[in-house]
């Protein structure tokens, strides 16, 4: 958790939405080859994105 508390809101907001545009393509790429877990990769990663986002919100409202 120390190096957690290092990064900024803004890193951790940077780093979602760049994880949820990685998954949008990857989703995408999935869905135009019929790749189900291409497509399931890019779900993921969307999420994954989309809670790191969060919790730079979350950061910015503590601090």
């Amino acid at each position: 958790m120390g190096q957690d508390k290092k990064r900024s809101s803004r890193q951790d907001k940077t780093e979602g939405a760049m994880d949820k545009a990685k998954g949008r393509l990857k989703e995408a790429a999935g869905a135009l080859s019929g790749d189900e877990r291409k497509k399931s990769e890019g779900k993921a990663d969307q999420r994954s994105g989309t809670i790191k986002e969060k919790k730079g919100h979350l950061k910015d409202l503590l601090d």
